[in-house]
């Protein structure tokens, strides 16, 4: 299979050489829209598909080495700053927690909590989603990969129980008896799940590095804390609205506990390795709560994670090796990263700002703040990855707002928990959506339309209240 689309490729050529000589805006310095030209063609080449993430990537770095636009005139610390990505503690953070994840895959650990959840709660449909979500929540501040999290422990174990039922994937027939509606409210609760924590997506932290280089400090607890009512909100609606518009034809699932304790049972008393990976998880979100009185960030506390993990041997160094999804993610999120930030660094960011508050005059931040913020979710249509879309306009859109009177917080916040929820609309829209659309127990056009719905009654929360609940505890 070929890797590189030269169709799509061309395309992406010729708008970024297109934008490099177009006359440059005053206020902007000619090295600030070279790379601005740089960057959005790998934007766009990664949602056109020129290339994978990486290839476009790297392509991204040798062109801003070569024309030295990060230090110009000094090649050698031209290349350091187009490398400077990789430095990031934010980066390491994601890198390191998609290798905790695979702990808890490798053990059992996170199949074991899911089967658990479902021996509690699953004697009825509705039960049965609960617990799933549940499941997917207990696990989503330590799994910061949404996919791993959805689609290696939480999907498998969904797939199980719809088929348990007569729900069969190869038959169309019998699709809505259990296996459809199960496939949106997991897919669903798992992008709930990822809003409320910093690490429970990858792109929250790059939400929280952008937010770090305009001032705005946000630490593990401060996002737990400003998500935790409008999620929780979410996670209790969800399931319910969803039942109403796109009911199951089975309403019962008595004997989901019956088989979840029969998967407990082949699994045994807890193992060794899963009693480690479970104090890990303990560890870490112990320093994660408290890592702000003992001056210990998120990404220190992550190491800590790993280092014990290695030294018990739940997870080796070819494990490490082998997990070629974080090593990808690391050297991706590391450029799109160096990119935004120059940017900031370089001005484009604040001229862009001002551009737009002129456009938009003196309105009043009540107004522009949802406005934003619906602009925002949008345009993640046209976006194949959250990560992508991060990565282009977050740091616009709250450089924007902030020059326009939103409290810096309440719009970093409201971005950020944006960048899971948006992905309800589409079947590309975040890194689980294609293994939740790809069992087939959903067509597309089912898919948009209640992620459409679903989408917006979660923007309708997030909105009311997420900053009713950010006033109140005085985040803003």
């Amino acid at each position: 299979m070929k890797e590189v689309n030269l169709k799509n490729l061309a395309i992406t050529a010729v708008i970024g050489i297109a934008l490099w000589f177009c006359p440059i805006p005053e206020g902007v310095t000619p090295d600030a829209w070279h790379l601005f030209a740089i960057f959005v063609s790998t934007i766009l080449g990664i949602i056109l598909k020129a290339a994978p993430m990486g290839t476009m990537c790297m392509l991204a770095v040798g062109l801003t080495a070569f024309f030295q636009l990060l230090a110009p005139g000094d090649p050698g610390k031209s290349i350091a700053l187009s490398l400077s990505g990789f430095g990031d503690k934010v980066i390491w953070l994601i890198g390191i927690s998609f290798f905790i994840a695979r702990g808890f895959i490798k053990t059992g650990l996170g199949n074991r909590i899911a089967f658990l959840f479902i021996r509690a709660f699953g004697k009825s449909t509705l039960g049965l989603a609960y617990g799933l979500g549940l499941a997917d929540l207990v696990l989503a501040p330590a799994i910061p990969s949404n996919t791993a999290r959805g689609g290696g422990i939480i999907y498998p174990i969904m797939k199980s129980m719809a088929m348990n039922f007569g729900s069969d994937a190869t038959k169309p027939e019998t699709h809505k008896k259990l296996g459809s509606f199960l496939t949106l409210n997991c897919y669903y609760m798992n992008l709930i799940a990822s809003s409320m924590f910093l690490t429970g997506t990858a792109s929250n932290p790059m939400c929280q590095k952008f937010a770090a280089d305009m001032g705005i400090n946000i630490s593990w607890m401060s996002w737990a804390a400003a998500g935790f009512v409008p999620g929780l909100v979410a996670f209790i609606l969800t399931p319910i609205v969803l039942y109403k518009i796109f009911p199951p034809e089975l309403k019962k699932t008595g004997d989901a506990p019956k088989v979840a304790a029969e998967k407990l049972r082949e699994m045994g008393k807890l193992s060794i390795s899963e009693i480690l990976m479970l104090m890990t998880f303990v560890i870490l979100l112990a320093l994660w709560i408290t890592g702000d009185l003992f001056s210990i960030d998120a990404t220190t506390t992550a190491f800590i994670g790993l280092a014990i993990l290695l030294l018990t041997s739940v997870l080796t160094w070819d494990d490490v090796k082998a997990e070629k999804g974080a090593w990808d993610t690391i050297v991706w999120f590391a450029v799109l990263v160096m990119m935004a930030s120059s940017l900031n660094k370089l001005g484009f960011i604040g001229w862009f700002s001002d551009l737009v508050k002129g456009k938009m005059g003196d309105m009043d931040w009540h107004y522009a703040f949802p406005i934003i913020v619906i602009v925002y979710f949008f345009s993640h249509y046209i976006f194949a990855s959250a990560t992508a879309h991060v990565a282009a306009m977050y740091a616009a859109l709250l450089g924007v707002g902030v020059s326009l009177g939103v409290p810096p917080v309440l719009l970093a916040m409201m971005l950020g928990f944006m960048g899971s929820i948006y992905g309800t609309l589409t079947h590309y829209g975040h890194g689980p959506a294609p293994v939740f659309f790809g069992s087939g127990y959903v067509e597309l056009k089912s898919w948009w339309t209640y992620g459409l719905i679903i989408g917006v009654m979660l923007l309708a929360i997030y909105l009311v209240v997420g900053t009713s609940w950010m006033s109140l505890i005085g985040a803003f």
